[in-house]
C-alpha cells in the first residue's frame, strides 16, 4: 500500500484544483447553482449528510476519490474487515467492528471464532444487566443495588458517559430505582462528590480498564474499596463479590485485585480503548436503556460498517466525510474543526470525538516511521450549539481564523406520547434549536449575502462567510441512529489515516507523560531523586509544592 507523496499525480492534481478554487465564495456557489443541495447531499438510513456548504464542487469530489484510489483505500478497508494486523506498531488487528456483528455472522481470524467469543460476552453482560435492573443484585448487607458508579478514564469513560447522556429519552424504568454515575478524574474530585451522596449498602462499582493498570482508574477503585470497607466493615463477607464488577483484557489482574471471575467481563487486545464502548465497556449504557436498546446501538453501527465496506465512494458517507476533511486540512489549510450538536443530550459528543480523532490521527510520523511532510489531524473542539453561540461563535463569524464545522441535530423530538402535557412547549423549544442550527450554518457559509441591507452596515457588523460546514441531520436520536453516527466518525478517522499514511490505532504519545509522572510522584513523596535531576521549572514548582 502506497505512501502519500506530494509529488504524486493525484495529489498534484488536487493541489492545482485547490488553487483554482481559492477565490470562490460559497455565496457565489449557491447563487450560481440552484441544485447545489441536491447534488451535494447524501441520505443513508436515518442520517442525511449535507455537505453543500463545504467549499467543494463535483470536480473536487472526483479529485478526492482519485487520491483515495491512489492511496489504496479499498485495500485498506478490505484489510480492516479481514482482521489483518493493520495496527503495525503493536502488531495487532483493529476489530472494534467485530463487537457489533450479529450472532449469525461468520467471523474467523487465525482460526478463532470471533463472533462466538463476542456474543458469549454479550450474553454474560445481559445476565448481569437483567439481575441488576430486576433489583436482584444485592449488596453485602442484602440491600438491592440502587446506584452504579463507572470508574474508568479515556475511552472507558468518555464513550459510555456520552452514550448514556445521549440516550436519556431511551431510558427504561427498572424494577427498583437505579442511577448511573461516572468517575474518571485522578484527583478524586468526582468520586469524592459522589460518595458523599451514596450509600455503601446499595452501591455497585464497575472498574473499566483495558489493561487494568491505568493509575487513574486503579486509584479511584482503591478509594472506592476503602470507602466500602469503612462503611460496611473491612471483614464483611462478600464485599468485593457484591460491590465490584470489572471489564478488562487482563483477567489475571482483575482476579489479583479481588474481583471474582463471575463478575469479570472480557475485552480483547484488538479493541482500542476509544473504540470499546460496543463491548462490555458499554455496561452503564445497557443498564440505562436495557439490552434491547444496547443491541439497537450495535445494529446501527453494524449497518454503517456494511455501508462503509460495500458502498461506492461517491455515495459512501464515511469516505465523503473523511475526504472532505482531507480537502479542508491539506488543501484549504484549515487546521481547526468544531463539533456542534444542537441537542443537549449530545453535550458530551464533542469530547468523545476529540479523543476519537486526535488520539487516533494526531500523529507526525507515518507507518514507516518517517516524519510526515503535511498536516494530519486538525484540532477538534466544540460544544452544544446553543451554548457555543454565546461562547466562541464570535470567532467563527468574525475572527481571523478559518474553522470547519459539523452541525449535528435530530429533525424530530418530543413526541406527545413520550412527554405528555409538556410536549407542545418542548416541541417549540426543539423547533427553536433547529432554527438556530440552520441559521448559524447559513450565516457561516454565505456571510453578508444572508443578511438584508448588509452593504449599509458598519464593518464591525459585517460577516465574511465562506466558513465551510457540514450538517448531519438525524431522523431522531435513537440507539440505532446514534450507533450509526458514531461508527460513521470511526470510519471517517480510518479513511483519513489511510490518506495520511499513519496508524490510527496506537497512541504512543499518551504514554511517556504518564511514565514521567511516576518519577515525579516519587519526588513529591520524598522517595525520588533530588530536584536537581529535573528541569529548572519543574524543580521550582516541586519546591513550592513541598515547602510552601
Amino acid at each position: 500500500m502506497q505512501t502519500i507523496k506530494p509529488q504524486g499525480a493525484s495529489w498534484q492534481a488536487l493541489i492545482r484544483h485547490g488553487e483554482a478554487m481559492q477565490g470562490k465564495h460559497l455565496a457565489d456557489m449557491f447563487a450560481q447553482d440552484s441544485q447545489r443541495f441536491e447534488t451535494l447531499h447524501r441520505q443513508w438510513g436515518p442520517i442525511l449528510f449535507d455537505f453543500s456548504k463545504q467549499r467543494v464542487e463535483q470536480q473536487t469530489l472526483t479529485h478526492l476519490m482519485e487520491l483515495a484510489e491512489a492511496q489504496g483505500l479499498q485495500g485498506w478497508i478490505d484489510s480492516l474487515f479481514a482482521g489483518e494486523r493493520i495496527n503495525n506498531s503493536e502488531d495487532r488487528a483493529a476489530m472494534h467492528w467485530a463487537l457489533r456483528l450479529p450472532a449469525t455472522a461468520i467471523c474467523k481470524v487465525d482460526g478463532e471464532d470471533i463472533t462466538g467469543k463476542v456474543h458469549a460476552q454479550i450474553e454474560h453482560m445481559e445476565q448481569i444487566v437483567r439481575q441488576i435492573r430486576a433489583g436482584q443484585w444485592r449488596g453485602a448487607t442484602g440491600e438491592a443495588i440502587t446506584d452504579v458508579v463507572n470508574i474508568g478514564v479515556g475511552g472507558s469513560d468518555l464513550g459510555p458517559l456520552m452514550v448514556h447522556g445521549a440516550l436519556t429519552d431511551s431510558r427504561l424504568p427498572s424494577a427498583s430505582p437505579l442511577s448511573i454515575h461516572f468517575a474518571s478524574t485522578m484527583d478524586g474530585s468526582q468520586l469524592s462528590q459522589l460518595l458523599g451522596n451514596l450509600s455503601p449498602h446499595s452501591t455497585l462499582f464497575i472498574i473499566s480498564s483495558k489493561s487494568f493498570s491505568t493509575i487513574d482508574t486503579l486509584t479511584n477503585a482503591a478509594t472506592a474499596r476503602h470507602w466500602l470497607q469503612r462503611g460496611l466493615g473491612e471483614a464483611r463477607a462478600g464485599l468485593l463479590d457484591c460491590h465490584f464488577l470489572g471489564v478488562s483484557s487482563a483477567l489475571g489482574k482483575m482476579t489479583e485485585w479481588g474481583i471474582p471471575s463471575q463478575n469479570q467481563m472480557h475485552l480483547w487486545d484488538w479493541v482500542g480503548g476509544r473504540y470499546s464502548l460496543w463491548s462490555a465497556i458499554g455496561l452503564p449504557v445497557a443498564l440505562n436503556i436495557g439490552m434491547q436498546g444496547f443491541r439497537e446501538l450495535l445494529a446501527g453501527a453494524y449497518d454503517m460498517d456494511e455501508h462503509f465496506r460495500t458502498t461506492p465512494w461517491m455515495d459512501n458517507l464515511p469516505v465523503l466525510l473523511g475526504m472532505i476533511g482531507v480537502w479542508n486540512t491539506n488543501i484549504l489549510n484549515i487546521n481547526a474543526h468544531a463539533i456542534l450538536p444542537y441537542d443537549g443530550r449530545l453535550k458530551e459528543l464533542p469530547n468523545y470525538f476529540e479523543q476519537l480523532e486526535m488520539e487516533s490521527n494526531g500523529k507526525s510520523v507515518n507507518r514507516a516511521g518517517e516524519p510526515v511532510e503535511y498536516a494530519t489531524c486538525p484540532i477538534i473542539w466544540g460544544n452544544v450549539g446553543p451554548n457555543a453561540q454565546h461562547a466562541f461563535y464570535q470567532l467563527l463569524h468574525q475572527g481571523t481564523e478559518a474553522v470547519t464545522c459539523d452541525f449535528i441535530v435530530p429533525a424530530r423530538r418530543y413526541l406527545e406520547a413520550q412527554h405528555d402535557e409538556a410536549a407542545p412547549e418542548l416541541l417549540a423549544q426543539h423547533e427553536l434549536a433547529l432554527a438556530n442550527c440552520l441559521a448559524q450554518s447559513r450565516l457561516l457559509a454565505l456571510g453578508d449575502a444572508a443578511v438584508k441591507g448588509a452593504d449599509d452596515m458598519p464593518r464591525s457588523k459585517r460577516y465574511r462567510g465562506n466558513q465551510p460546514s457540514s450538517t448531519l441531520l438525524l431522523d431522531e436520536l435513537t440507539p440505532y441512529s446514534l450507533g450509526a453516527l458514531i461508527a460513521l466518525y470511526e470510519h471517517k478517522v480510518f479513511v483519513q489515516s489511510v490518506i495520511w499514511d499513519i496508524n490510527p490505532f496506537d497512541q504512543w504519545g499518551v504514554e511517556m507523560g504518564k511514565k514521567i509522572a511516576v518519577d515525579t510522584l516519587d519526588q513529591i513523596r520524598g522517595e525520588g531523586a533530588a530536584f536537581s535531576s529535573t528541569d529548572g521549572s519543574t524543580a521550582g514548582l516541586l519546591e513550592k509544592i513541598l515547602r510552601g
